[in-house]
């Protein structure tokens, strides 16, 4: 299909973490080429530009309170629109050092926004999909096809999106629901200075959102059920797979140990920080 034609016939759009990188691409891009009557962004920080149709819904997707309240809120404007939902799981973020870094209340928080607050907002629009039909389209990364020490907490919660998302594909087939899992690598954004990580060092091989949301909406378009974006990182994948999953801990350890920012006082500051800050480390390191 066309991916103009196919981004035109989405009428609503609802996604987490449009504030910034990726997420902001998604809606530009979409409103630019087709015209949603509605896009409902779920996000700490609202978006600094107008689109037609925006509504920002402010939420830490680490709260599942907060969330289960703006969830509802969404589906009751979404009454008002007929056509299919894109649903995009798009919020994460990640923290670099040995575990537990940061303290345990980042990981898990770091599970709460990556893992749960994706499976719970599915779960909750998951009936106006069967109603009006529509895609879900899921981030994970290509951290998710190995471990990843150093980054042990965030590979793992992206290897769940991508197994999860895989598996909801089949399930939804027959409810003419589409389901992607994007896997992109290294992207320019603030992830991997939030996450601790030099980002001068990943420049080389960095793909602009913009190109990851244009495979990923044409992956979509194709009905695809995962889509590892840029050559570089098809490249990796393939390579990776080949090798026993004994021997990609240590070569993903070497690679990872090059990446690490040798003054970043943010992240040294937040060592020792107890449970109470918990949603001050969240908001610090990542924009969900």
């Amino acid at each position: 299909m066309n991916l103009n034609a196919f981004i035109s016939r989405i009428d609503a759009v609802v996604i987490t973490g449009a504030s910034s990188g990726i997420g902001i691409a998604f809606i530009r891009t979409i409103a630019r080429v087709g015209n949603p009557r509605l896009i409902c962004n779920l996000s700490r920080t609202k978006p600094a530009f107008f689109l037609k149709g925006l509504e920002h819904f402010e939420c830490d997707l680490a709260d599942s309170k907060q969330l289960k309240v703006r969830a509802e809120a969404i589906i009751e404007r979404l009454a008002s629109v007929s056509g299919p939902l894109l649903l995009i799981n798009n919020s994460g973020f990640g923290g670099y050092g040995e575990f537990p870094m940061n303290q345990g209340d980042l990981q898990t928080a770091m599970i709460d926004v990556n893992v749960r607050a994706m499976v719970d907002l599915t779960a909750r629009l998951m009936p106006v999909l069967r109603e009006k039909g529509g895609w879900i389209l899921n981030m994970a990364s290509i951290a998710g096809f190995q471990p990843t020490p150093y980054l042990a907490t965030y590979g793992a919660s992206k290897a769940f999106v991508l197994n999860w998302s895989l598996a909801l594909h089949e399930e939804c087939k027959d409810a003419g629901i589409g389901v992607l899992c994007v896997c992109p690598g290294p992207t320019q954004s603030n992830f991997f200075e939030r996450a601790g990580m030099d980002p001068g060092k990943m420049a080389k091989s960095a793909q602009t959102a913009e190109a990851v949301v244009n495979e990923s909406l044409l992956a979509l378009a194709k009905g695809r059920s995962m889509v590892v974006t840029g050559w570089r990182n098809r490249c990796m994948v393939w390579l990776g797979s080949l090798l026993p999953l004994r021997w990609k801990g240590p070569i993903t350890a070497y690679i990872l140990k090059k990446t690490r920012m040798e003054h970043k006082n943010d992240i040294k500051s937040l060592r020792g920080n107890t449970s109470s800050h918990r949603g001050r480390l969240v908001k610090r390191l990542a924009d969900s």
